[in-house]
């Protein structure tokens, strides 16, 4: 419990750090804080594109299922690519001065979280002009669905960012297991295309029972089922228990390899 103590003495430089990073995340560009909004609109267009125009998939709303699911994948690719470099970033601040080496995987998940909330603006806007109709106290489930995936993508980022310190080559990597991870999600496509017999397994990859609580919520207008709510909460706080114990195991060296 002491690291969870020192971090809060520390909450005002990890509040710094996410106001740092979501400040220079687009600096120097044109468009600047707008690409919170465009990148994902675009990825949206070249998806539908592939999938619905060109491979011809007949789902009605096909760019609506994909979009309630792709922003939040986007947010947890981010802790499997660039928050792999959470702690190789800040070399020079690990080796000067003291301060809760998970201050910093932390602040990387929170800047990115509080950018999926942003986007969350666009899927609500594009609900809107949709034919989709959503009962409003469906939106209740939405905070539940967040806040444990922000445990996973802080599970995750911690355990990135800390094996990257010693095996440089995961940086690379991670872009590769990044794709293979998104197909291995129902990102771009429905549940019902796994074979029944094997959805018990594919429901073990955390994403997987994520994604479909928000298109359960925001495409089909329905409550997740208790199964996928049981299952969010389990795989996420394993991950983030996972993600605070590999951490801690190995930032005790972070100096010397950096």
């Amino acid at each position: 419990m002491n690291i969870f103590k020192e971090l809060y003495l520390y909450r005002t430089m990890i509040a710094s750090l996410v106001r740092k990073d979501l400040k220079g995340r687009y600096k120097g560009s044109v468009l600047g804080f707008l690409w919170t909004f465009i990148n994902p609109l675009l990825q949206l267009g070249v998806y539908t594109l592939v999938f619905q125009m060109l491979l011809k998939n007949p789902m009605e709303n096909y760019y609506m299922h994909l979009f309630v699911a792709l922003v939040p994948w986007i947010f947890f690719s981010s802790a499997l690519t660039t928050g792999s470099k959470a702690v190789l970033g800040q070399a020079n601040m690990v080796k000067k001065i003291y301060f809760p080496r998970e201050v910093m995987p932390i602040s990387y998940a929170t800047s990115s979280f509080v950018n999926m909330l942003l986007s969350f603006v666009i899927i609500f806007a594009v609900l809107i002009i949709s034919p989709i109709k959503i009962h409003p106290l469906l939106l209740l489930w939405l905070p539940y669905i967040m806040i444990f995936q922000y445990f996973l993508v802080v599970g995750v980022t911690m355990i990135t960012s800390s094996v990257t310190v010693y095996l440089r080559d995961l940086e690379h990597i991670m872009s590769v297991l990044t794709q293979a991870w998104m197909y291995a999600s129902p990102v771009v496509y429905p549940i019902d295309y796994i074979p029944e017999r094997y959805r018990n397994i594919y429901l073990l990859n955390p994403m997987s029972p994520i994604i479909l609580a928000y298109r359960d919520v925001l495409y089909f207008g329905k409550c997740p089922e208790t199964k996928i709510i049981i299952l969010i909460a389990a795989e996420s706080t394993v991950v983030l228990i996972a993600g605070f114990l590999i951490f801690h195991k190995l930032k005790k060296h972070f100096a010397e390899e950096l």
